[in-house]
């Protein structure tokens, strides 16, 4: 039986929260899985209002981005920036520029990113935001107009010591560098930590661009050998082919593994001597071309279309998947599919990839699942590293950030094994996460009081 206050929580958020499908999910995936820890608990949290308070966030602000198109036409936008938990230091999370942005996606955002940012061991507390514009066709004049605009508004709301803001889809290195452009404009002032994911000419880190991908496999790999699995000639399956995909699959080769397939949003391609990802760089990175452009160097490669609802690569067999595209990826259906592959472990290095049903399924039949919050804080955990540098001017060679990125995610494995066995849940390392990042925010805000 659930905790009654865990259930009398879930169903007022439900009630204060109503039409926020994946806020609402990402809630109920956290809450369900700290049980233990909360009963350990119970009457100093419910005296506080410890739960209301942890899914309600602190502040929301949501405000209008008009911009002028190339063809002088004024087009109108919504931005968010959701503050949800300060506790442990600044709000720290992504900015997203996607037409599916919504108040509901900012929000489970932001909630996972309170407990990822807990999983680091840093000093940030978990925020972030985005837009519903779409800058797939854009011109670079036309995301300079729209950054512009959209950093009048957010430059009132954030800074090194208040927010820092970083990117995430739709969001890269482009984009950060006109955000940052217009703050440093408006505000007269060089604060190079408002922030990350800078150039390495203005202040930014080295390994931040791979720091996602590359983490998500240390987690994988010290989660493999936990369970006596070597993740050397293991096939590789990864759906997504932006930044986290493709330093993922970066780093799974390096270590051995052979990735086999990746994907975007039309369809996947399937390569079985081994993905060329000196190709996908370069259709992905250079020419912002489709991954279906592959065969047009690798020919022998087989290139399988998305239907609607239906992502091509959960097909392929592989003994590791790592979901890096968006939220809600794997459904049940899916999820059947891949244990009946054989699959033995998925890395989630997109955030919710997997939905709730999914998840339960994978555990159920034995497969370890690397969750999102710990296996893919590698990219939050070097943002905070690129602050650090930012606050001391000074700069570390890619060898020192690759080696410090290497012991966190080491140190975030650890936590969740631990707690997964304190709490008697071994090998579950989605409850393990939860739990190990649930304790400290908790143990943080009853210290500083009702706020």
């Amino acid at each position: 039986m659930t905790l009654e206050y865990i259930e009398e929580v879930l169903k007022s958020t439900k009630i204060n929260h109503p039409d926020e499908p994946e806020f609402l999910q990402a809630v109920k995936e956290v809450i369900t899985t700290i049980e233990p820890a909360v009963k350990e608990n119970e009457e100093k949290y419910k005296k506080t209002a410890l739960l209301e308070r942890l899914v309600e966030p602190e502040r929301i602000i949501s405000f209008r981005v008009p911009w002028v198109d190339d063809k002088g036409q004024v087009q109108v936008n919504r931005g968010y920036r959701v503050q949800f938990n300060g506790t442990i230091g600044p709000y720290k999370g992504g900015l997203r520029f996607h037409p599916t942005v919504n108040q509901s996606i900012m929000k489970f955002l932001a909630f996972e990113q309170v407990f990822k940012n807990a999983l680091t061991g840093l000093p940030i507390g978990g925020g972030k935001g985005g837009s519903d514009f779409n800058p797939k066709d854009k011109s670079d004049n036309e995301i300079m107009s729209f950054c512009q605009s959209f950093m009048n508004e957010l430059q009132k709301h954030i800074g090194q010591d208040i927010d820092v803001p970083a990117g995430d889809i739709g969001v890269g290195a482009r984009e950060i560098g006109f955000l940052f452009g217009q703050f440093r404009r408006i505000r007269n002032s060089y604060e190079a930590g408002v922030l990350t994911g800078k150039g390495l000419e203005y202040g930014g880190s080295l390994v931040r661009k791979e720091a996602t991908g590359y983490g998500l496999m240390y987690f994988m790999r010290e989660m493999l050998k936990a369970n006596n699995i070597s993740i050397q000639g293991k096939t590789v399956i990864i759906s997504g082919s932006g930044n986290v995909a493709i330093y993922a699959a970066e780093k799974a080769s390096q270590m051995g593994a052979k990735v086999i397939a990746m994907s975007d949003s039309n369809g996947c391609i399937y390569d079985e001597n081994g993905i060329n990802l000196d190709v996908i760089k370069r259709i992905k990175e250079v020419e912002r071309g489709r991954i279906k452009d592959y065969l047009l160097t690798c020919p022998d490669a087989k290139y399988y279309e998305n239907n609607a609802g239906y992502q091509a690569i959960y097909n392929i067999k592989a003994d590791i998947i790592l979901p890096c595209a968006t939220q809600n990826d794997i459904n049940l259906e899916c999820a059947k599919r891949i244990v009946e592959q054989g699959t033995i472990a998925i890395g989630e290095g997109a955030n919710m990839p997997c939905n709730i049903e999914a998840v339960n399924y994978f555990l159920e039949k034995g497969i370890l699942l690397a969750p999102g919050k710990a296996a893919n804080a590698g990219g939050v955990a070097t943002s905070a590293l690129e602050m650090s540098q930012n606050s001391m001017r000074y700069f570390w060679s890619f060898e020192e950030v690759d080696s410090k990125l290497e012991n966190i995610m080491i140190n975030i494995f650890n936590m969740c094994n631990e707690a997964a066995q304190k709490y008697n849940c071994p090998k579950n390392y989605v409850a393990g996460a939860n739990l190990a990042a649930f304790r400290k925010v908790a143990d943080g805000m009853l210290a500083q009081g009702i706020i």
